[in-house]
């Protein structure tokens, strides 16, 4: 089983993007089982009272509009933010960010990234050290939604090459 969990400020645009696109590649190459897939927060902005928001709405139309959220598998429904956990540090194997400062609140969340996890998505699309472009200011969720694709597609890349697949 390979564990990934996707990280940015609110767990409303860019890290569900990418766990729901991430799903529907897996789904489409049909490896869904190899995978347990999910995303959060570095902050707890997006959560009141104990329940998270929905993803944004622009965020669930540019998934709608490429067809994800058909399937049971895909379906981001009831996908609410929540916030990464010291936990999460141990379960996942890989924890995904969209940009560094997500890396850096991961880490005073998570502690040390001894086990070299914590990565930028982009890192596996060969655009090292950059962020995934951020809707939520720039309202470009087409673009941010290019970024994520190329990250996925560079990380399923680099599992296949590395024998994960």
């Amino acid at each position: 089983m390979i564990r990934v969990l996707f990280i940015c400020h609110g767990n409303i645009c860019r890290s569900p993007i990418s766990e729901f696109v991430l799903k529907d590649m897996v789904e489409k190459l049909s490896i869904a089982d190899k995978f347990d897939i999910a995303s959060a927060a570095t902050s707890t902005e997006e959560i009141w009272g104990g329940k998270g928001n929905p993803i944004y709405p622009p965020a669930q139309e540019v998934l709608r509009a490429h067809g994800i959220g058909k399937t049971a598998y895909t379906d981001f429904s009831g996908k609410r933010a929540r916030q990464v956990t010291r936990r999460d540090y141990e379960y996942y194997d890989y924890l995904l960010c969209a940009d560094t400062a997500n890396v850096r609140n991961t880490m005073r969340i998570t502690g040390p990234d001894y086990q070299d996890k914590i990565h930028l998505l982009l890192d596996y699309a060969g655009r090292y050290g950059q962020s995934i472009a951020d809707p939520w200011y720039t309202g470009r969720f087409d673009e941010t939604y290019r970024d994520v694709c190329q990250g996925c597609e560079g990380f399923l890349e680099y599992l296949r090459q590395g024998n994960r697949l």
